[in-house]
């Protein structure tokens, strides 16, 4: 999973980015600091790996990923080059959702672009900027395909109808994630890598004391409704304590959150909160060299999650032999669970559901 950093500039992004990835990015109080776009890869905190490592003391205990990108601050006019302009629009395409990163506290020593908070206005801007580029894109399109159809191929002029109803769509305000398309359009639709096509995580950044009552806060609010209002999710942290929180043990940052009154970290909420908008889940295989986690589409079936551990055991597959993993640890082992009936052989036809630990039985 692949999720770009998104907002205006001064909003937290790079903050954010170095709390969670822990990669040292640039962060300083003026414009466009990120220059280049920061990378950086995150273990997916997952307790039930953590778990069953402790069982079974394999060679290796692997978590599923996550690539964040933190892409320089967007301004009004990035589209046109504004700014550090629409170089960095690009780099947004190859993401599979966006965090739109919103500032919801004041602080007179931080600057504003635009001069003062206003979370409506911000999230408006980002979006508009992301919606010219496009119509930019679709425009580009559409000159092409006209030039196709003097083939006459007839399958041009299906596609010209579905750009000039997204162009209209656009025109509009609109983001594309917002239309609703049958199987082939939303296939054609994929090649296009339309910005507004992605999911977007809207994440509104508080100061320290806006945590110990988040539900009051006017600016958390506006960004909780704008984000329901088109369906998308929202998560809400503080990227200055994450920042803390990044630097302690597990244990020092158990405790640090206790003292915070906060259930799990920044990090963990935004995965969850992107497992959720990308509708995935995991599921786990053991074994003596490792214990590991698998992200998969939910409503994946188990010859399709087979072949995401490895290629034959997709092309072989022959059963799935599956327990859950509330019940294996309640079994204390996987002997266990199998005496009292709770590992069950499944075929081709089954979905598999979060928290699986699977063993696939193949012959290539």
């Amino acid at each position: 999973m692949k999720l770009g950093i998104v907002g205006l500039p001064n909003v937290g992004k790079s903050t954010l980015f170095n709390a969670i990835t822990k990669a040292g990015a640039d962060c300083a109080n003026y414009p466009f600091c990120t220059i280049e776009p920061n990378v950086g890869i995150v273990r997916v905190p997952d307790k039930r790996v953590d778990r069953l490592a402790e069982i079974y003391h394999p060679k290796n205990a692997i978590h599923t990923t996550i690539e964040f990108v933190d892409i320089a601050g967007l301004v009004k006019g990035a589209s046109r080059g504004e700014g550090l302009g629409n170089k960095f629009l690009s780099n947004i395409r190859e993401v599979d959702a966006i965090v739109h990163v919103v500032r919801a506290f004041d602080d007179s020593s931080i600057v504003h672009v635009d001069g003062q908070v206003d979370p409506k206005r911000d999230i408006e801007t980002i979006n508009l900027e992301l919606v010219f580029a496009d119509l930019e894109t679709v425009e580009k399109r559409m000159e092409k395909t006209r030039k196709m159809m003097k083939s006459g191929d007839r399958k041009y002029q299906a596609e010209l109808a579905l750009q000039e109803k997204i162009k209209s769509h656009l025109e509009k305000g609109m983001p594309v994630r917002s239309m609703s398309f049958d199987e082939d359009e939303a296939a054609y639709v994929r090649q296009l890598f339309l910005l507004t096509s992605k999911p977007v995580l809207y994440c509104a950044n508080v100061d320290e004391e806006a945590l110990s009552d988040i539900d009051s806060n006017l600016y958390v609010r506006t960004v909780r409704a704008m984000a329901e209002a088109e369906n998308s999710e929202s998560v809400v942290i503080c990227a200055r304590i994450e920042e803390e929180i990044a630097q302690l043990d597990d244990d020092e940052r158990k405790l640090f959150l206790r003292e915070l009154g906060l259930e799990e970290s920044g990090l963990d909420k935004l995965v969850r909160a992107s497992y959720k908008l990308l509708g995935l889940i995991s599921f786990l295989t053991i074994g003596d060299d490792e214990v590991r986690a698998w992200t998969i589409v939910k409503g994946t079936k188990a010859p399709q999650a087979a072949g995401k551990v490895h290629s034959d055991f997709e092309k072989g597959f022959i059963r799935a032999e599956v327990v859950a993993f509330d019940d294996l640890m309640r079994c204390g082992s996987y002997a266990a669970a199998r005496e009292q009936g709770l590992v069950r052989s499944e075929g081709r036809d089954y979905v598999m559901k979060d928290g699986d630990v699977a063993l696939f039985r193949f012959n290539v």
